[in-house]
């Protein structure tokens, strides 16, 4: 808990340090850019005419701007900076959510242009991973749970990093397809609705509700099997894996998915969504 409590103020030292100049930068827009334009269109609401007056306008503005920073209009000022403050504020959040969801679209199209056998003879990689299956253990022919927690450490490393990546389940380590014939006899509704929903409901109570907009699950067939094809984008916030009592942060490097110590996971988290 106490590894859990430390990343989370870790990253809202980030977050808090990014509103912060936010709000600095759209106060200082706000003094000397909203301030004069203000008292310049105030010049002429008080009945200055537009085409003789424009001049004493623009040095009405700049004796209001400079009384302002010398601190003699001080209630104005506020007001106009605080203004300022919060379009700031809301400008970066609203670049936040632009930028994940071009970055999503792109991410998508760029991956759906790939032909699944394609993928696949690729072999697997940093952006590239093969699951067996999802709960079906092939080794000792039973339904095993616990191969849940191997697809989702997966999961949170790609969620975790700055690029995403795509799991296939039902190929082998080989490339050998599989299916998921076995895994749809161990649910409930033995199909792809019962298999996504599956899946769907083991990223919501382990990972995080908010991230399943993060994971695209696609299913093809091959050969006559099925293939879950799940496409990871980088989550907007750091992912941790829910495993007993003691969160653990997952990142995808190189070829596999690994735990990263406290140390390692502030560093990572202060690098990755430092904006």
């Amino acid at each position: 808990m106490k590894r859990f409590l430390l990343l989370v103020l870790a990253l809202w030292q980030q977050r808090l340090k990014l509103y912060f100049l936010a709000a600095v930068a759209g106060a200082l827009v706000g003094v000397l850019i909203f301030y004069p334009i203000y008292d310049f269109i105030f010049f002429f609401e008080a009945g200055g005419d537009v085409q003789e007056d424009s001049g004493y306008a623009v040095i009405y503005a700049w004796e209001q701007l400079q009384a302002s920073l010398l601190g003699k209009t001080p209630k104005k000022t506020a007001f106009i900076a605080l203004v300022g403050a919060i379009f700031g504020v809301v400008i970066v959040v609203m670049y936040e959510m632009l930028h994940w969801r071009l970055q999503r679209i792109n991410r998508l199209s760029s991956e759906l242009s790939v032909d699944l056998r394609t993928l696949i003879i690729q072999g697997e990689s940093p952006l590239l991973e093969f699951k067996s299956s999802l709960r079906w253990d092939l080794v000792e022919d039973r339904v095993n749970r616990a191969l849940e927690a191997v697809v989702l450490k997966t999961l949170a490393g790609y969620l975790n990093s700055s690029t995403g990546g795509t799991l296939l389940i039902g190929v082998s380590d080989s490339g050998e397809i599989i299916g998921l014939e076995k895994d749809y006899q161990s649910l409930k509704r033995q199909d792809q609705d019962g298999y996504e929903q599956a899946i769907v409901t083991a990223v919501s109570a382990n990972l995080g509700a908010d991230l399943c907009q993060y994971i695209k699950i696609l299913f093809h067939v091959v050969d006559g099997k099925h293939v879950c094809r799940l496409i990871i984008l980088a989550s907007p916030r750091p992912v941790f894996l829910k495993q007993g009592h003691h969160p653990k942060f997952f990142l995808r490097t190189g070829g596999g998915t690994r735990d990263l110590n406290i140390q390692e996971a502030v560093e990572f988290i202060a690098h990755r969504w430092h904006r």
